[in-house]
């Protein structure tokens, strides 16, 4: 297994930024342990960069033109091992070194072929997409797993979105430059990538989770049988005599939602809180858009059906960064055997100040994609959560993107990261 090369810079001229990442590559390009002969990029900008995508692409493409393929998008962050890039103009790029049989890019105007066996499908997203929820779901269905992972576009400005292949363009796009908005795009990769994914949420139910026994379209009525309403001041301990404190209570919180086999007939067994009194990884957060006194209602932003399990939820430090570490834990448990050999014991044992990307820790790169509203100061400062990665994880090759909404499974999610790693095998 070789090292994927990845690189990220800041600078207020795009050329700039662009060479700082291209010295990086080419210098990682050159070192023992890293893959010398990638043809796929991954490549996300921040949303500064969005009048320049066409450009950079152009840049990178004719800089690098050992790498045929390009996937990727826009973000109002962007991030890469150990450092966040939040509010200020600059680029990530990792190279992978991938069999060209085992992956193909698509777009919306160019979607995945029927001769194409996928497993899984790293998804960019545009959020003003028509329909999204029913597209990612028919693009889970089209891989053997049904897993999907990434994220929607963010941006202050216009959303763009990368999809290069071979030949210069996606195939059926025509003229097209290769920078697109709208749809969905990505990568699908065949079963022969090795892949490991996990969800990690940033809430805290403030309570147990409770059936949903009444509901109209995205009106939850009923909890456990008794007015939603009712359920949902008891448990933040407020009352509608002090509107004040009350509405201020209700806007810190949020609820997260879970299918269940109960009444609506189908589900998952996956419990919505764990034994550590966290979110389970299936579970939905969305945010509560109104109450409805007339008829002890709570509005949120998606349909509700009955059946549903519902917990109420608020943002919270800790359990981000406690959430964010096991994901990590079980990686890094998954991927190392139980037995080591001295070199990757050697390479796991080093301290954060030794330690360098090594194969022995059987990750050649890594994405990470995660909320834009869990940046900075969520985790406790500026980069916070992408150190937390790397203490936890180890430091390898890593970049994402701060997105307007993760996608994982065929799931579309909000305030979570979504971290995949590529594997050796």
């Amino acid at each position: 297994m070789k090292l994927f090369p990845y690189a990220h810079a800041t600078h207020p001229r795009w050329d700039m930024a662009v060479g700082l990442v291209l010295a990086q590559l080419r210098a990682q390009m050159t070192l023992h342990g890293y893959a010398p002969n990638p043809t796929l990029g991954v490549l996300y900008i921040t949303d500064r960069f969005v009048p320049n995508a066409q450009d950079i692409l152009e840049h990178l493409s004719g800089e690098l033109p050992e790498v045929t393929d390009w996937s990727g998008t826009v973000g109002v962050g962007v991030a890469a091992n150990n450092v966040e890039y939040v509010d200020e103009p600059a680029l990530a790029v990792m190279l992978l070194e991938l069999p060209t049989d085992q992956y193909r890019v698509f777009s919306g105007v160019a979607p995945l072929g029927l001769t194409f066996e996928a497993h899984t499908a790293l998804v960019h997203a545009d959020p003003h997409t028509a329909d999204l929820s029913d597209l990612i779901n028919e693009m889970a269905a089209r891989t053997d797993s049904g897993y999907l992972f990434g994220g929607l576009s963010s941006s202050r400005g216009p959303s763009v979105q990368f999809a290069v292949a071979g030949d210069g363009n996606v195939k059926g796009q025509g003229a097209a430059s290769g920078v697109f908005s709208g749809g969905l795009s990505g990568v699908a990769f065949g079963p022969g990538v090795g892949l490991v994914s996990r969800v990690t949420q940033g809430c805290l139910p403030v309570a147990k989770a409770h059936q949903i026994t009444s509901a109209q379209h995205n009106v939850v009525l009923g909890l456990d049988g008794e007015p939603a309403l009712d359920v949902l001041l008891r448990e933040l301990d407020v009352t509608l005599d002090e509107p004040r404190e009350a509405l201020h209570a209700v806007r810190a919180t949020l609820a997260g939602l879970t299918e269940r086999s109960g009444l609506s007939g189908a589900g998952t067994d996956a419990p919505t809180i764990t034994r550590t009194g966290n979110f389970g990884s299936d579970v939905l957060v969305r945010h509560i858009i109104g109450l409805d006194p007339q008829r002890y209602g709570i509005a949120l932003a998606s349909p509700v059906t009955e059946g549903m399990e519902l917990a109420f939820c608020q943002r919270n430090v800790q359990a981000a960064r406690a959430d964010l570490m096991r994901v990590c834990a079980e990686i890094r448990e998954e991927l190392e055997p139980q037995e080591l050999a001295l070199e990757s014991a050697t390479a796991l044992a080093a301290s954060e100040a030794e330690a360098a990307p090594h194969p022995a820790r059987g990750i050649a790169g890594a994405i990470y994609v995660s909320c834009a509203g869990r940046g900075g100061e969520h985790f406790g400062g500026p980069s916070a959560e992408m150190q937390i990665i790397r203490r936890a994880l180890g430091d390898v090759p890593l970049v994402g993107f701060f997105a307007g909404g993760e996608i994982a499974r065929n799931h579309l999610y909000g305030y979570t990261g979504v971290l995949t790693v590529f594997t050796g095998n």
